[in-house]
Order: C-alpha cells, then sequence, then structure tokens
C-alpha cells in the first residue's frame, strides 16, 4: 500500500479565547476586549494548519466528543475543511473537552476541562485503518485514559503507538508541560512507539534533565545536542525535533546535528501565541511527510510558527504553502545562540 496523508488523533476541543488587556495579580480585574471561540487541542490545530498549507494533502481527525453544541462545533469545523471524520467518536458520559485561553502582551494562560478527552482510550484509536502515512497523537500528559498505566507497555497510549507502527504507521508524538517526575512515568515509556518526536525546550529539558532554558531567560545552546542525543537514545526511531522562539534543533537516527533560527517577528505583530507550538509541528510534520530534508523542515516549521502568531487563536493565521515558501525568500532570522557545536 501506498500511504499519504496525516491522522491527528488525540485532545480535541473548544478553545474560548479572551483577548485581555493585562495580566492582573490575584484578586484584581483585567478588562476582556474580546472573545473568540475556536477548535483546539494537538490534533485540530496541525489538522487545520496542514488543511490550509496544502488541500490536496489527505487528512483525518480521530477522538471523542461530548453529544453537545461544543462537539457539534468542533465536528462542523472539520467538514468545513474537508477532513475525514470517520475517526471522530461521540459520548454522552462527558460534555466536550474546553479550554479558557487568557491571551495578552504575547503571552497565555489556559483553564482547561479534561471533559471527554479523558475517556479516550487504546481501543477507540486502535482500529483505525486509513491510508495515511503519520499518526499523530497530541497530547501525552492530558489524556488521562491514555496516560494510565499498562501493565506490559508502561502506558495506555504506549501500547495504542505499538500497535499503530505494526499497522504500517509513522508515529507523531507531542506533549504538554509538565512536572518532570511525570514526564519520567507517562512520556518516557511511549518513546521507544515513536518514530517522530516534536516537543519544546521546557518538555525536552523535563526528558533529559538537562537544563535547556537558563535562569536568566536565556538558551544553553551547549545543551541541545544532549537533549536531542538522549531522547533517541531512549527509544524515538527516527527524528527528534526540538523547537523554541529563538529558533529549533533536531537530528534523524545516523545523521547530523541541525539547528536553524527562528523567523523573525516583531512584538508589536504578535496577537497571540496560542498553537504556535502546534503550528511549528504542522511545518515540521509536512517537510518529513514530503520528504524534505530536516534543515528545511526546521525552516517550514518556524514559517507556520510565524504566521501563527499573527493570529489570536490555535489556526486562524494558517496560510498555504506557496504563501509561507515566498515569505521564507526573504525571511529575516533571529540571531544565533551562543553554544551550539
Amino acid at each position: 500500500m501506498t500511504r499519504n496523508g496525516i491522522i491527528g488523533a488525540g485532545n480535541w476541543l473548544v478553545d474560548k479565547v479572551k483577548l485581555i488587556d493585562r495580566w492582573p495579580g490575584e484578586g484584581n480585574l483585567c478588562n476582556i476586549s474580546k472573545q473568540i471561540a475556536a477548535t483546539g487541542g494537538g490534533p485540530a490545530n496541525v489538522l487545520f494548519d496542514l488543511a490550509a498549507m496544502d488541500p490536496s494533502l489527505p487528512l483525518f481527525a480521530a477522538g471523542l466528543v461530548g453529544k453537545d453544541n461544543e462537539g457539534d462545533f468542533i465536528l462542523n469545523e472539520i467538514k468545513k475543511r474537508n477532513i475525514d471524520s470517520s475517526g471522530m467518536l461521540r459520548t454522552d458520559k462527558a460534555d466536550t473537552s474546553y479550554t479558557d485561553v487568557m491571551s495578552g502582551n504575547g503571552r497565555r494562560t489556559f483553564f482547561h476541562c479534561r471533559g471527554a478527552n479523558a475517556l479516550l482510550d487504546c481501543d477507540m484509536l486502535s482500529g483505525i485503518d486509513v491510508p495515511a502515512k503519520f499518526f499523530y497523537l497530541a497530547y501525552l500528559l492530558l489524556l488521562d485514559s491514555l496516560d494510565a498505566s499498562d501493565p506490559e507497555f508502561g502506558t495506555r497510549a504506549a501500547r495504542l503507538l505499538s500497535i499503530l507502527q505494526k499497522h504500517g504507521y509513522k508515529t507523531v508524538v507531542d506533549f504538554v508541560s509538565e512536572a518532570p517526575e511525570k514526564f519520567r512515568r507517562i512520556v518516557m515509556p511511549s518513546l521507544p512507539y515513536t518514530d517522530i518526536l516534536v516537543v519544546n525546550e521546557v518538555e525536552a529539558s523535563a526528558c533529559s534533565g538537562i537544563e535547556l532554558r537558563r535562569a536568566d531567560g536565556s538558551i544553553n545552546g551547549a545543551g541541545l545536542p544532549g537533549a536531542v542525543k538522549f531522547l533517541l537514545d531512549n527509544g524515538v526511531k527516527e527524528t527528534v525535533v526540538i523547537h523554541f522562539p529563538e529558533g529549533a534543533c533536531g537530528m534523524q537516527r545516523g545523521g547530523e546535528f541541525v539547528y536553524a533560527p527562528s523567523c523573525y517577528i516583531a512584538r508589536a505583530d504578535i496577537v497571540g501565541s496560542n498553537g504556535a507550538g502546534d503550528a511549528y509541528c504542522a511545518g515540521v510534520m509536512y517537510a518529513l511527510h514530503q520528504d524534505w530534508s530536516l534543515e528545511d523542515a526546521l525552516k517550514l516549521g518556524s514559517a507556520s510558527s510565524h504566521f501563527n502568531l499573527k493570529s489570536a487563536t490555535a489556526s486562524g493565521g494558517a496560510v498555504s504553502l506557496a504563501e509561507m515558501k515566498k515569505f521564507l525568500v526573504n525571511c529575516k532570522y533571529e540571531p544565533m545562540i551562543e553554544g551550539l557545536p
């Protein structure tokens, strides 16, 4: 079988984005200038970015939503983008998951209700049978049933990824930032069943124990190769990418360490950073799906993230591949960080 396309599975939710004028202290007040409802969660953000990037790429949605208005909203948004929704299930045992996103001055804070996502389990996803090439799962540490322990694989997510690899899919995994002890318990068992891992510097640091963001806020460039190597040594089969606002780095098994600075964006042009990491992942995943070089994948990821920052919602800034390629021709980049090999 010739495989083509990407499955996005995991957290499906509604982002209730509120643009605020400042960050209040405890007990203080801020003003909401605008409220926007949009789909959110890793699979929605990535698939919707990919749909804008290349409408010809086959895309498949898989997950669990409630039998409520929010669930209807998500399914309608999937349909608008011509994404196959045959893998989307519904339940009356929980409401659709949602997140209140407070966004202002280029920062955001999340208040999350797990809802139906907490019930999504291995058995609901292991029977997927579509001719896609990649199976993307996000976010570990936010999917209660898949994060649960498994006597053979360590976690239910690891069991699921193992099954899907045997079905012929390349697995792509992302997770949320959490305490280091949770990473060791929940994330590490999935690494041997992960083909491509795309994470930020906080998550890579929590896994590896290597300080990647110093106390003064600067990136520890000298520590990046070790963090990438740690993730490969602990099971990731093909590619590791670590991204952060200043740039990104990565390595493919048997290949060389690669670094690429981020596309420059003026602070005044940043509307919100909600979904910026997922936009980066979408660009990297598209490039790797098309067999581009890792360096070009890092650049496309940065371009995708750049446009995302110009929107308050997680995928509202998504543009076409042609527009990103045009942008990259004369793109200005952030300065190279210190300490790189």
